[in-house]
């Protein structure tokens, strides 16, 4: 009893629990899907602005230096989100270690795959490749 320590709840909420990153979790996906607003708005108004224009317009529009920056962090933004709530997800309800490993690995490799794709998509387009 010498060396432990008496804590009160709350001081036991900021450790954040078991994992101690319960907090920080929350957070990165609340940020996201703030960051998310603004840039599937952006998105929107980007392919609304190209719908029926000819094909060397619209690779035009979304090649431009702005737009695939915007691009870049939406699909990124959204890539971090995605694989944030579906580890939520996996954790909550596969409850056998190895399946519940197994799923969060696929998940990061799934959500690896779809940034990259969508990234080189893009960078193809602004590049002009």
């Amino acid at each position: 009893m010498a060396g432990e320590r008496i804590q009160t709840p709350l001081r036991r909420v900021l450790y954040l629990g078991s994992a101690r990153e319960g907090t920080g979790h929350f957070w990165r996906q609340r940020l996201t899907a703030v960051a998310n607003v603004p840039l599937v708005i952006a998105f929107v108004i980007v392919m609304l602005s190209v719908v029926g224009r000819p094909y060397d317009v619209v690779v035009d529009r979304l090649g431009s230096p702005l737009v695939a920056a915007l691009l870049l962090l939406m699909v990124g933004s959204i890539a971090v989100h995605m694989r944030l709530g579906m580890q939520v997800i996996i954790e909550d309800y596969i409850h056998g270690e190895g399946a519940r490993i197994a799923a969060l690995m696929a998940n990061t490799f799934f959500t690896v795959l779809i940034a990259v794709v969508a990234g080189v998509a893009i960078l193809k387009l602004a590049l002009g490749g």
